[in-house]
């Protein structure tokens, strides 16, 4: 809103005004605004969700300190999801596409989130949302993100269309057999590419998977390869997160570093010089997205601050949710959705650590007739706490390695 403000002062020649055209200071105001906003009014979020008894409860795994953390006020993600709205509220362009789709990201799966708090605090179903209506809004917002990203007129990438072309003075002077100029032309085209990470020619289409189908047929279904895609990142991402929730300040830290990584991201990709220099793909309007990040950052930030270790609030699944469809999103958005495994590497072994305990579990039960465990507890972090490492230990050292996969995914712009 601020943005439309300061772009008319500055049309009357406003002193100053003209700042709020720079996607830099306007995220720096995003990032500050939303640290303030987290902070300040998240103390009063706490007071208000400690008045109200919406405590944690806590089931007794037998973990060091666990019970201590009972009563703890739970859907604070309410504080994350407030302090990113409301800054990309006021210092974005919301007519942007993206930016747009972002927010209703943030709301969707927020309501999502706090829905399933609810019924755990509220109604005293430890269950909460059962799982096949969780999923069911996820796939909801991922047709709403898909269909969108390819019918809007609003989405292209820019790309170099090579032209064979005569010589003007060749054709003049009515030389035959004369040799093709290879020329190019810049255009914004619609496409569903996305880009593969450590490849020269780092850039492929969704149409390359169903091929087989033939030429006409594979970018004819495109689309639907393009959306289950876009369906199945934003599902595996956002349960992830909520997987990775389990210790204090280590899915809000986390998601701080990743939140950073694709801010630059969106930076360079949707920066004319800086994508022709780095020679990655060029998607005209996406650098509106680094506000959001900045907003994003600075929400996580704030709230660690209440988060960090021991936890005066929880995200619960209003939150842990919450954020990770936006890195999901956000990394769609701007083709670099190849590159989640590397960057959300966190969320990712967690996962599969649940995965690989349960599946290792069943299988040795029906095979052996008692079931055997990989690891002492799942998700990950769990067994690292059975195995006495102290919880403020285990979170930064999964924050070092959340960082060590952040300057990797970085560095995959230049090492090919």
């Amino acid at each position: 809103m601020l943005y439309y403000l300061f772009d008319y002062l500055n049309e009357l020649n406003f002193p100053g005004a003209g700042m709020f055209q720079y996607i830099s200071f306007r995220s720096g105001l995003a990032i500050i605004f939303s640290i303030i906003l987290s902070t300040f009014y998240g103390k009063r979020v706490i007071r208000l969700l400690q008045r109200m008894q919406i405590g944690e409860e806590v089931r007794d795994l037998g973990l060091e300190g666990q019970m201590q953390k009972k009563g703890t006020p739970t859907m604070g993600g309410l504080i994350i999801i407030g302090a990113i709205i409301i800054p990309v509220l006021l210092f974005a362009k919301l007519d942007n596409i993206y930016i747009i789709l972002m927010l209703i990201t943030t709301l969707w799966l927020g309501a999502i989130g706090f829905l399933d708090d609810y019924i755990k605090v509220f109604l005293k179903d430890k269950e909460g949302l059962t799982g096949k209506f969780k999923i069911l809004g996820q796939i909801g917002l991922g047709l709403i993100v898909g269909i969108t990203l390819y019918l809007s007129d609003d989405v292209v990438i820019r790309e170099n269309i090579k032209i064979d072309t005569l010589d003007e003075q060749v054709e003049l002077m009515g030389i035959e057999n004369a040799d093709v100029v290879k020329e190019f032309e810049v255009r914004d085209v619609k496409a569903t590419k996305t880009t593969i990470p450590f490849f020269k020619n780092n850039e492929a289409d969704y149409a390359g998977l169903v091929k087989f189908l033939g030429e006409e047929a594979s970018q004819k279904w495109a689309w639907l390869v393009f959306i289950i895609m876009v369906i199945f990142i934003i599902t595996a991402v956002s349960n992830g997160a909520n997987m990775t929730d389990g210790l204090d300040g280590l899915a809000t830290g986390t998601s701080a570093i990743i939140g950073a990584t694709l801010g630059i991201l969106a930076y360079v990709s949707g920066n004319v010089f800086f994508a022709d220099y780095l020679n990655i793909m060029y998607i005209p309007n996406t650098g509106e997205l680094v506000i959001f990040s900045a907003a994003f950052i600075g929400a996580t930030i704030g709230f660690l601050w209440y988060n960090s270790f021991p936890a005066q609030v929880f995200m619960g699944d209003t939150g842990s949710l919450t954020i990770g469809g936006i890195i999901a999103v956000l990394a769609i958005v701007i083709r670099k959705e190849l590159l989640i495994p590397i960057l959300c590497g966190i969320f990712l072994v967690e996962n599969l650590s649940v995965m690989l305990q349960v599946g290792y579990f069943k299988y040795t039960k029906k095979r052996f007739g008692e079931g055997r465990r990989i690891f002492r507890m799942s998700p990950l972090h769990h067994h690292y706490q059975i195995k006495g490492y102290p919880e403020p230990k285990i979170v930064i050292r999964f924050w070092i390695v959340g960082i060590a996969l952040a300057v990797l995914t970085i560095v995959t712009l230049k090492i090919r």
